[in-house]
């Protein structure tokens, strides 16, 4: 059965209910609706035309859209030395041994060479450095090959699906994705192989089952004839929440063709995702990068602290 409906951003939609809803009439404006005094305003995405939905967006909001670009990475070039000697000195004992090491530098009170004070505490410093800057390499090489995996996207201009790197995909685009591919982004679905708009995903990288789940796409889309993914034939518009946590939620609805259609959390796939058992989908991305459910739910590389360190600076 399909999940609850997620409440964190109220939305000036129609009831949402089940997955075929009776439809509305709606006016298509592409004005945002105006929110409540109390109203968080939603996000609203023009199916391929990122453009128009940057342009909207400027208008309303001072923080541009997230590009697809995702950093799991704990330092940069300018911040790890002293963010790393920041987490090392968190370590009670080696303040201790600063503290020798200033002292000896004073020839009325220092028992060891000026110098000779210095060589442990810089050695082990050094080597922690060198192990963390190893790790975060490593993080960055990751995102590095992450962001630059391709995606067929399509181009409003001859209508044509064409590859692009995942970090340069951009919110309003229109995505198609290949059976056994991960998910570059979080896709409203549109359109699947199935002629019913079904399609299968593997959710392990989310959740940690491997079972697979259902996603579908609104009939009103998935019953296009197969070219209708295109500028000239398909056009309209999805309101939806901002960004967030819940990957179990999704409040939205889409204004296609002069209708208004609810949306639920079935209708969505997120990034990190397996498209299974379905030969094609094609999905308009509405999160992207740093705003993706997968990287709002991800805490990033943290600092370790182990419980007998911290019985060290205790006794320390």
């Amino acid at each position: 059965s399909a999940p609850a409906v997620a409440t964190t951003s109220s939305l000036p939609t129609p009831p949402i209910g089940s997955r075929n809803p009776s439809c509305h009439s709606s006016s298509g404006s592409d004005r945002a609706p105006a929110p409540g005094p109390e109203t968080e305003r939603p996000r609203i995405v023009f199916i391929d035309d990122p453009d128009k939905t940057q342009k909207l967006n400027d208008e309303y909001n001072s923080q541009r859209y997230s590009g697809n670009k995702v950093r799991t990475s704990k330092y940069t070039l300018l911040s790890f030395f002293p963010r790393n000697l920041f987490e090392q000195f968190r370590r009670v004992a080696y303040l201790y041994f600063l503290t020798i090491l200033c002292l000896n530098q004073i020839p009325q009170l220092a028992v060891f060479t000026r110098y000779a004070s210095a060589v442990p505490l810089g050695f082990v410093l050094l080597l922690t450095a060198l192990k963390d800057g190893y790790e975060d390499w490593r993080r960055h090489r990751s995102d590095e090959k992450e962001n630059n995996r391709m995606a067929m996207v399509l181009n409003n201009r001859d209508g044509e699906y064409i590859p692009k790197p995942w970090k340069h995909i951009r919110v309003g685009e229109v995505v198609k994705v290949h059976a056994h591919e991960t998910i570059p982004c979080d896709l409203l679905l549109l359109k699947t192989s199935d002629p019913t708009g079904l399609a299968y995903v593997q959710t392990i990288n989310l959740d940690g089952e491997s079972n697979l789940k259902t996603r579908y796409a609104r009939l009103e889309t998935a019953a296009e004839k197969p070219g209708a993914i295109h500028p000239t034939m398909f056009s309209g518009r999805v309101i939806c929440e901002k960004p967030n946590r819940n990957i179990y939620g999704f409040t939205a609805f889409a204004e296609i063709d002069g209708k208004t259609i609810p949306l639920v959390p079935t209708n969505i796939i997120l990034r990190g995702c397996e498209l299974k058992n379905t030969s094609w989908a094609i999905g308009v991305a509405v999160y992207t990068g740093q705003e993706t459910k997968v990287m709002l739910n991800s805490t990033g590389a943290q600092s370790k602290s182990s419980r007998l360190e911290g019985n060290m600076n205790r006794e320390t």
